[in-house]
């Protein structure tokens, strides 16, 4: 009897064939995910005596308590990654490198590289990090356009759960743009019941055809397991940390619109003359903006980006920041009950005017406070919604006045004794000129 042949296997090329078995697709996508490890190195001040860690002894002593001799102490974390280029391109979660002193990258088949940070975005809490391997070209994991993905299309969560190892587990997608999840600045989520856990942050969330999807990111969960609700960072935004166009210095500088608004409400809607609550409503848009170019005005609802719905604010600010600086984006705005169609070259956030970032010092309330002025460069770096002029505190010295009083970074400066304030050279002025200062300031 003659031996028998084992079927080769592939990926599936139909719906039909998704029912045999996920292992081909297992088998195609998983080389190219991989473990991440880091180290970061704490260097810790020993009290003299347990009970000078109290509270209760703090309360009286603050930080003149007596110490004893530094030591240092080394936290390990974990996390996952994918393969995203055959140079040795991973990306992952910013989170998971956050401040690591070394970070070393497993493959599959075990063997180890140290890998260095190329450059991050920690408002997209994404990070793309270099591996050298040599002249071998290692695996990788292709992206979709993740506008593509369904509701209800099957999905793989591929990483390293626990520190296991390598685990792969499945469910659907089961909800798209998911815009209230609160995890980033760009919130913008694929929601799947594949069930995801600590340590598969920056691992793979995979299409049926062996493509990366997105970047699994974070869980609802309240016990610290998962419980069915995983969010994945979009393959499109992933797109736009992996382009070298983007990268400022190791930062990814994005797409500025220059308009800032919010949602439209049921009431709103009706108002306006809408047939549902969706869109953005302008209130405020930066002369020399693409907004301003595109002659949109305060007033409008901006309904669609490209072609793609925007359902609120959230949205739109994610379609911009996936959209390549240089490029001509089209907008659909309903404006006195009529739809129309405007569009505009996006350019990067300019830093006009400069910073001109200062310490205050000297005796008055903003003492150790840092101010700069305010420029579209510095709204989009900040993630601030709402005015790009003016005054914004950056930074407060620990302890200082300024931190005693309240104050915060990401406060706007606005009034100093009722004499406004548009800059950091009106500030200065406004405050040397007593000590004794009344201020408003607005929270952000």
């Amino acid at each position: 009897m003659l031996p028998r042949k084992t079927p080769q296997r592939i990926a599936p090329q139909s719906r039909e064939q998704v029912s045999l078995s996920f292992a081909p697709v297992v088998k195609q996508a998983a080389p190219a995910v991989v473990n991440i490890y880091t180290k970061k190195r704490v260097r810790e001040q020993a009290a003299l005596s347990p009970l000078l860690n109290d509270p209760f002894f703090r309360q009286f002593f603050g930080d003149r308590l007596p110490v004893g001799p530094s030591r240092e102490r080394v936290q390990n974390s974990l996390g996952s990654g994918v393969i995203l280029r055959a140079d040795g391109l991973v990306v992952t979660n910013y989170h998971v490198i956050k401040d690591a002193d070394e970070i070393s990258v497993v493959l599959a088949d075990r063997r180890e590289f140290d890998a260095k940070l190329v450059r991050s975005d920690e408002r997209v809490d994404l990070a793309v990090l270099k591996i050298d391997a040599g002249k071998e070209v290692l695996p990788v994991l292709p992206l979709i356009d993740s506008d593509q993905l369904q509701v209800g299309d099957l999905v793989l969560a591929i990483g390293n759960p626990f520190g296991v190892g390598q685990t792969v587990t499945q469910g659907i997608v089961s909800a798209l743009a998911r815009t209230n999840a609160g995890i980033t600045d760009y919130n913008f989520f694929i929601q799947t019941d594949a069930a995801i856990n600590p340590g598969n942050s920056g691992g793979a969330l995979v299409t049926m055809d062996g493509r990366l999807a997105g970047i699994n990111t974070a869980i609802y969960s309240r016990s610290g397991g998962s419980i069915g609700i995983g969010f994945a960072i979009p393959a499109n935004m992933v797109r736009t940390v992996l382009s070298d166009d983007a990268a400022r210095n190791g930062k990814i500088v994005r797409a500025w619109f220059g308009g800032s608004g919010q949602p439209v409400t049921q009431d709103v809607a009706a108002s306006l003359g809408l047939s549902r609550p969706s869109g953005v409503l302008i209130a405020e848009v930066h002369p020399e903006s693409p907004a301003a170019q595109a002659g949109i005005r305060a007033g409008d609802v901006i309904t669609a980006f490209n072609g793609n719905d925007v359902p609120d604010p959230e949205a739109l600010r994610f379609r911009i920041a996936t959209q390549p600086i240089g490029e001509t984006a089209s907008f659909t705005i309903v404006r006195r009950g009529q739809s129309i169609t405007a569009s505009a070259k996006l350019i990067a956030p300019p830093e006009t005017p400069k910073r001109e970032a200062t310490l205050l010092k000297g005796q008055q309330p903003l003492a150790g406070a840092t101010i700069a002025n305010l420029s579209p460069a510095l709204v989009e770096e900040m993630g601030i919604p709402g005015p790009s002029r003016g005054v914004i505190l950056v930074d407060i010295v620990a302890r200082s006045p300024a931190a005693r009083v309240g104050f915060q970074p990401g406060d706007l400066l606005q009034q100093v004794n009722g004499t406004q304030i548009a800059s950091v050279g009106d500030a200065v002025t406004a405050l040397g000129r007593g000590q004794n200062l009344a201020h408003h300031h607005q929270t952000r």
